[in-house]
């Protein structure tokens, strides 16, 4: 038996935004269904590293497949400038439900990249107004890439405005889509006028105001991801159909935590999760509704489907270096 070793290169080959959305979405309805593990992310603190580490283990049956694996991922700020080395990096672990063999270990960022924009996707699906044609992005970093890339997929995107402080960031995100896309620079408030608007900013003081906010705009808030970040206006989430991923992680660390804490927003603000919606078991957009949000910190079963798709398509493709790491070989364990 060989374990797959994957690069982020081979990760970015094997993540098909048309597989990859849907398997995301069986994510959100297996947590929803109960047929999912997902233990609360434990932290290491490293305080002498100025960094941490983070854990995230999970498992999802979607009925037709099932998937298991653990997420390693650290944010050491101080890495760019002592090290040149990335501030966040992830490792997943993919492994048999069946056998707990490791099936393979690929890289964690850019599979975090992806299902990030994937889950952007699925509420977008859901919440945005069907004839949804211009996407407004605020944050042209890694994550404004599969943002549009995904988002693409279940709407008829052809109008794009990003925003960001960095004229050179824009500038590769332009160079990047300007032959699939109407795209070009503009504010945060033309972004915000959009049909649909994704965040993807890691700011404390929300940046887009209530004021800039189409009447029917649907917006995914992904740039929260620790207390005290913050990037719409309160006015925003408190006019807004109001959807979360996960009640515990969102309060803690998502886009409403700031509002949340202060007893600013509370739980009568919020409309559902998405996995709720994905179910069945309440409505997406309906005619009546006006901004709609969605609160994405992101899930380790997210993590787990990505997995189960890169591997597969990877195990198709030929991807990949493959190594005996437990030291089975010749030893005639057959594993798939």
């Amino acid at each position: 038996m060989q374990t797959l070793l994957l690069n982020g290169d081979d990760v970015h080959e094997n993540a098909n935004m048309g597989d990859l959305v849907p398997a995301i979405e069986e994510a959100f309805a297996a947590f929803e269904r109960g047929d999912a593990q997902m233990p609360p992310k434990s932290y290491i603190d490293l305080p002498q590293y100025n960094g941490d580490f983070r854990s995230m283990p999970a498992y999802m049956d979607a009925g037709d497949w099932d998937a298991a694996g653990i997420k390693w991922v650290n944010v050491h700020p101080d890495n760019d400038d002592r090290f040149d080395l990335p501030t966040v990096m992830g490792t997943m672990v993919y492994s048999s439900p069946e056998t707990a063999f490791p099936l393979a270990v690929m890289d964690g960022t850019e599979l975090t990249m992806k299902r990030t924009g994937a889950a952007a996707a699925v509420a977008t699906d859901h919440l945005a107004v069907e004839d949804a044609t211009s996407l407004g992005i605020v944050g042209a970093g890694v994550q404004s890439y599969t943002q549009l890339e995904a988002i693409s997929t279940v709407r008829d995107i052809r109008e794009v405005v990003v925003s960001d402080l960095d004229e050179e960031r824009v500038a590769r995100f332009l160079d990047a889509f300007e032959d699939e896309f109407d795209v070009r620079a503009g504010s945060v408030e033309e972004a915000a006028a959009c049909d649909v608007l994704s965040t993807v900013t890691p700011v404390e003081s929300p940046i887009v105001p209530r004021e800039a906010v189409g009447e029917h705009t649907h917006i995914n808030a992904m740039g929260a991801d620790a207390e005290g970040k913050h990037e719409l206006a309160d006015e925003v989430l408190l006019d807004s159909k109001l959807v979360i991923d996960d009640h515990e992680q969102t309060t803690h660390s998502g886009e409403i935590n700031v509002p949340y804490g202060a007893g600013t927003l509370t739980d009568e603000d919020i409309y559902g999760a998405i996995g709720e919606i994905v179910v069945g078991e309440k409505a997406g957009r309906t005619a009546e509704d006006g901004i709609t949000v969605f609160d994405s910190t992101g899930l380790a079963i997210q993590d787990v489907a990505a997995a189960h798709v890169v591997y597969e398509h990877a195990d198709e493709n030929d991807n990949g270096y493959e190594f005996d790491l437990l030291g089975l070989a010749g030893r005639g364990r057959n594993e798939r």
